[in-house]
């Protein structure tokens, strides 16, 4: 475990600046706002803002303010991968250890406007001390060189992480790959994992003689499910079939890399139209940022490659939390949940809400993590 900092040459930046002076930009959309992709006119302001008064040193200092490591860890496979964390530790020496895992497009930077809230809380009794991981090939985590590092690969890793640091109680939160890692790690260490708190739950569905009438909002859920299947995942097939060839791209064109990002996040928020009406501009591309600063356009979609399509649906026996937020990408009936996670003592479904819960709503996830774990300690 070694300490570890942030520090960017500035020639990287200078370099950042100077492709977003050079970009080429495509002709405008055939149809108005959003329903082509993001709108040529945001598309260049929001370079622009990068190129000439977005501060990375800001978010760079941001993060190293916070006690940062990198260690190697196999996954119980033969090859091993420098893992960057931040580690976080409590005031309150009565804290529960709790690990934060993100998903694609996100990063660390989620979680860094909650840190403090988490650690240091009014009751100490809700205090956790927090292990927060870039995933292999995101951020400033290294890149895995050889195929195999997918979903329960990496919830081996994380639960080598936890051992390392000194944990053998714990417990585990996450939204979009993150909830399917922390899923896996309360199958695979259901003796180390106190409970696990999830976002965007992922079940089967039940054998048909199983399934019991579902109430509107569930069929609504279903029907929204299917119609972002039919006509939103065209970013998770190419990531799941050609990573290597979209990563020429997104590591050559930062205009390139940004919206492949931020399209996202658009259309994950509940934003009503606009990404900023719930993150900042400066935030949004911070996070950006994690992805063109490492160059992991590539080693951050072979996520998708090695587990989109073999994601599994193992029994999880350790109790659960669930927080369904309005619009979140996938809100599966509850009694679906239910067969999967066989101990789900905690559910929530905020009025308003979408997939980057840390960002949008952190006042209802914080306060949902210590309702959850208050009963697990």
């Amino acid at each position: 475990m070694r300490e570890f900092r942030i520090e960017v040459p500035e020639s990287e930046l200078d370099d950042l600046r100077e492709r977003l002076a050079r970009t080429r930009w495509p002709d405008p959309a055939t149809a108005p706002g959003w329903a082509q992709g993001v709108p040529l006119d945001y598309a260049r302001e929001l370079c622009d803002h990068w190129a000439r008064r977005y501060d990375w040193r800001r978010c760079e200092a941001q993060v190293n303010a916070l006690p940062s490591f990198r260690t190697g860890l196999d996954g119980g496979g033969d090859d091993t991968v420098e893992v960057h964390l931040l580690h976080v530790r409590s005031p309150h020496r009565s804290a529960l250890p709790l690990l934060l895992t993100h998903g694609w497009p996100g990063s660390i930077v989620e979680f860094l406007d909650i840190v403090e809230a988490l650690t240091d809380p009014p009751d100490p009794a809700d205090a956790f001390h927090l292990v927060i991981p870039s995933l292999p090939g995101y951020g400033f985590s290294g890149k895995p060189t050889v195929p195999g590092w997918g979903v329960e690969r990496i919830a081996t890793a994380w639960a080598q992480l936890m051992d390392r640091l000194g944990y053998d109680r714990y417990g585990a939160h996450g939204g979009d790959w993150g909830s399917m890692i922390s899923s896996a790690l309360g199958t695979g260490a259901p003796e180390n994992v106190v409970g696990i708190h999830l976002t965007m739950p992922l079940a089967a569905p039940p054998p048909e003689a199983e399934r019991q009438p579902l109430s509107a909002a569930e069929q609504e859920s279903l029907a929204t499910r299917e119609t972002f299947l039919k006509r939103g995942t065209g970013y998770s097939r190419e990531q799941a079939t050609r990573p290597q060839t979209l990563g020429y791209a997104l590591a050559d064109s930062p205009s390139g890399q940004c919206m492949w990002v931020v399209e996202k996040f658009w259309d994950w928020t509940d934003c009503a139209g606009h990404p900023e009406n719930v993150i900042s501009r400066d935030r949004l591309l911070d996070n950006v940022m994690f992805y063109w600063l490492p160059g992991s356009g590539a080693s951050s979609a072979r996520l998708y490659w090695e587990s989109y399509d073999r994601r599994r649906t193992d029994e999880v026996p350790v109790p659960t939390g669930i927080t369904l937020f309005p619009q979140e990408l996938v809100r599966l009936p509850r009694h679906w949940l239910e067969r999967r996670f066989t101990d789900l003592r905690f559910w929530n479904e905020p009025a308003v809400g979408g997939h980057f819960a840390a960002l949008e709503q952190p006042d209802v996830l914080v306060e949902d993590l210590r309702a959850f774990f208050r009963k697990l300690r």
